[in-house]
């Protein structure tokens, strides 16, 4: 695959290490569309050390329109057991709301589904928040579909700290 995508203005490109302060930027602007600023601990430091340095964690992409990063997605590799090959999680995807409604976020879908593909994955799969209608009606648009027997799950903090004790 090529390193970008292109279309009536819109780019994707794989984030660099220069993009660090981008990332941590988008990161907070999401967490402020989801009323959760204040959980925000991540630091650019952090960041360029989990995404670039050694063993990357996850994966970035940048969206930008006429030269102007509008948008990022930060995914990375899972596994499935019962099919034995990969799957692409999509952790987070954001669109600067002055640019939704454009195809900016429905580009990136795609780019990261042709991705999984070229990876030999058998999924493509994320969480969304039950409150956000607008990221339910769009992920249904492209043919995605909840997994409604699933609950998620998550250790964090103190409890996580308790159990690896």
């Amino acid at each position: 695959m090529t390193n970008s995508a292109e279309s009536d203005g819109f780019k994707i490109r794989p984030a660099v290490e220069a993009d660090t302060p981008l990332i941590l930027h988008f990161i907070r602007k999401l967490a402020e569309y989801e009323n959760k600023a204040d959980e925000v601990l991540a630091t650019e430091a952090e960041l360029r050390e989990m995404l670039f340095a050694g063993r990357p964690m996850a994966e970035v992409i940048i969206g930008e329109a006429d030269g102007e990063a509008v948008g990022f997605a930060l995914f990375f590799h899972n596994f499935s057991t019962f099919l034995g090959r990969p799957g692409l999680y999509l952790e987070d995807i954001f669109i600067d709301p002055a640019h939704r409604g454009k195809s900016h976020g429905r580009a990136m879908m795609v780019h990261l589904a042709r991705l999984a593909r070229e990876r030999n994955c058998a999924r493509f799969e994320w969480s969304v928040l039950n409150w956000n209608e607008s990221a339910i009606g769009f992920y249904q648009k492209l043919g995605a579909a909840p997994k409604d027997e699933w609950e998620l799950y998550q250790l964090t903090g103190e409890a996580l700290e308790r159990l690896a004790k």
